[in-house]
């Protein structure tokens, strides 16, 4: 984390909290038109000149063609109510762009947390969280986490899930994967999110942990399995032959219900479906994980490893599964270009998965310059907001439409520049 910026009033003795803003441009693609496609993609670059000279102590990054993200420390949540007033009077000067001076519009989700009580992916996710209700609400959202979040009431939770499912208030969204070499979406990750009637968007990072002490993460996933077979029979009927993973939790690799039904589905289904599982799973119960994944694997499904590198990382167990793809975690892809040692960590991960005749996966890819080093070094398949953020199954379709019919673009472009209205949809 950056210090804490000048205009919040934080010092480096008083900076007891953390925060991470997200700041989008949400007219985005009316700028673009106005100024044309050349000079509206380096919108975000003024954007974030702006920012920088409004809170100069903070850190910023560009997370997507039209977000900034922003992080900084300070001494209590009101820094962050006044840094975002902050960055809405900067708004209000007109931007010069190429001698028009134009109006940009921007939408702040940002959240604050004390020092040491929540993880920064979890800062990360909240952030998202809030950023996606400021859209909606058209104002900023802030959130302080010290008091906890409607997400973090786990016993409402606990009582409320099984009727969320009944309900429809789950819903998939998918993120593609891209093939590097070949320059190809070849598959995509199932994600489940929650909109709570009352409390909104609720993350996984909440509920799926809360759905496995409840005993309902077996309903949930079966759930999601129907949700993606049916989506992957339009895909089928679009055109599109791909493998759509879902995320199967550790506990459900011991229950030989939810393996039986599970195998059953599939059966009946004819789908390309593939199971991301974490190292941790496996490790929990080795003998038993080992077996069910086999069943998994003879039943046609594919198994990937995910996030590896994040957990207890054994060659033991990993010579042992059944996994034709390997995820390399996002934690050492972020830093690529910027560290010494996440390069020398994810060469040696390619090599390994490669000598075991499985394909890599790079996760959290966000820049040109990381999927260029990546290609270098033999990944066979990157993910991230470079390519997409995760979508809905109609935006997911139109993304693949859109490829498909610019074939002279180099779809490292196509993919990453794409209107806002596109992902406002997804």
């Amino acid at each position: 984390m950056a210090g804490a910026p000048s205009e919040p009033g934080g010092t480096a003795q008083d900076s007891t909290w953390q925060f991470i803003a997200l700041v989008e441009i949400t007219n985005f693609a009316i700028l673009r038109r106005l100024i044309g496609r050349s000079r509206g993609d380096a919108l975000v670059l003024d954007l974030e000149q702006r920012i920088v000279a409004t809170l100069p102590a903070a850190a910023t990054m560009v997370v997507g063609r039209a977000t900034i993200e922003v992080s900084f420390d300070g001494a209590t949540f009101a820094d962050l109510e006044v840094a975002n007033a902050g960055l809405r009077g900067a708004m209000i000067a007109p931007f010069d762009l190429d001698q028009a001076l134009c109006a940009m519009e921007i939408a702040i989700g940002g959240v604050g947390a004390p020092l040491g009580l929540t993880e920064d992916v979890r800062l990360v996710e909240e952030a998202e969280g809030a950023l996606e209700q400021a859209r909606h609400d058209q104002s900023s959202v802030l959130r302080d986490l010290s008091i906890g979040t409607p997400a973090f009431d786990r016993l409402t939770l606990t009582r409320e899930l099984p009727l969320a499912i009944a309900n429809g208030e789950m819903f998939l969204q998918y993120q593609p994967k891209l093939h590097v070499r070949k320059q190809a979406i070849a598959s995509a990750e199932a994600l489940v999110r929650w909109q709570h009637p009352l409390r909104g968007l609720i993350l996984p990072g909440d509920f799926i942990t809360v759905a496995e002490e409840a005993r309902q993460i077996s309903a949930l996933t079966l759930w999601t399995l129907d949700e993606v077979i049916r989506d992957q029979r339009t895909l089928a009927a679009d055109g599109h032959d791909l493998t759509i993973f879902v995320n199967i939790s550790g506990q459900l690799l011991g229950d030989k219900a939810f393996v039986d039904a599970a195998c059953e589905k599939m059966r009946t289904a004819n789908a390309k479906i593939g199971f991301e599982i974490t190292e941790t799973a496996v490790i929990r119960d080795p003998e038993c994980a080992i077996a069910n994944l086999q069943i998994f694997a003879d039943q046609g499904i594919t198994i990937a490893i995910d996030d590896y590198g994040a957990g207890l990382s054994s060659l033991a167990y990993l010579k042992q599964l059944p996994a034709r793809e390997l995820k390399i975690d996002k934690m050492f892809v972020l830093q690529l270009t910027s560290s010494n040692r996440d390069p020398l960590i994810v060469r040696s991960t390619i090599d390994l998965a490669h000598a075991l005749d499985m394909e890599v996966t790079a996760e959290g890819v966000e820049t040109q310059a990381a999927m260029a080093l990546l290609s270098v070094m033999g990944c066979d398949m990157i993910q991230g907001y470079l390519i997409s953020r995760p979508i809905s199954i109609d935006a997911f379709r139109q993304f693949l439409r859109d490829d498909i019919l610019r074939p002279v673009e180099d779809p490292r472009q196509s993919m990453f520049k794409r209107p806002a209205t596109f992902w406002k949809s997804a």
